[in-house]
């Protein structure tokens, strides 16, 4: 497994997933004519709110949003935890702490969890279950957070090593 992570902690791939990733966000998902906010990116909601999305998408744009979720949306993950674990693995700033580099992977996995509540929801529609919304929330709230907790320490590890190749530059000169 380490030499997965060695790879996309490499710079190639590091770029061509950083890059797969933006493009995604920034453009692909926005064009999609769904008709709404997607419910992947709101932090939580509830049944109501979930239903009123969902109608909100009418019929064409619920059939979008199944087949973005289908392709793009499961891409997504692979792309951002490969990403995310090879930072986290070529920054690490002490050896120990190259399993963290598996926190990407497990947020997704979380993110796919969420992928497949949403799927069930569009192809259910209007029949979905208030307990049925509440587990894609819930699976929604912690893609959220293991996203940012991986965020957060890919910055601070870049940080620490972006330091530490300034210190040692300033040593010697």
């Amino acid at each position: 497994m380490r030499r997965c992570l060695e790879a996309c902690g490499g710079t190639p791939v590091l770029g061509a997933t950083g890059v797969a990733t933006l493009i995604l966000l920034v453009v692909g998902f926005p064009a999609l004519p769904i008709g709404g906010e997607m419910l992947d990116v709101r932090g939580a909601y509830t049944h109501s709110e979930a239903l009123a999305a969902l109608e909100g998408y009418g019929e064409a744009g619920r059939r979008v949003y199944f087949w973005a979720s289908v392709t793009l949306d499961t891409l997504l993950p692979v792309l951002y935890a490969s990403f995310l674990a090879g930072l986290l693995y070529r920054f690490r700033p002490v050896e120990r702490l190259w399993g963290l580099a598996f926190l990407p992977v497990a947020a997704g996995l979380v993110d796919l969890g969420e992928n497949i509540q949403i799927l069930l929801m569009l192809a259910r529609y209007p029949d979905i279950s208030a307990g049925q919304v509440a587990v894609a929330s819930l699976f929604t709230s912690a893609k959220g957070a293991a996203v940012l907790v991986c965020l957060g320490l890919a910055l601070a590890f870049a940080l620490v090593a972006g330091v530490r190749r300034l210190r040692a530059g300033s040593r010697g000169s």
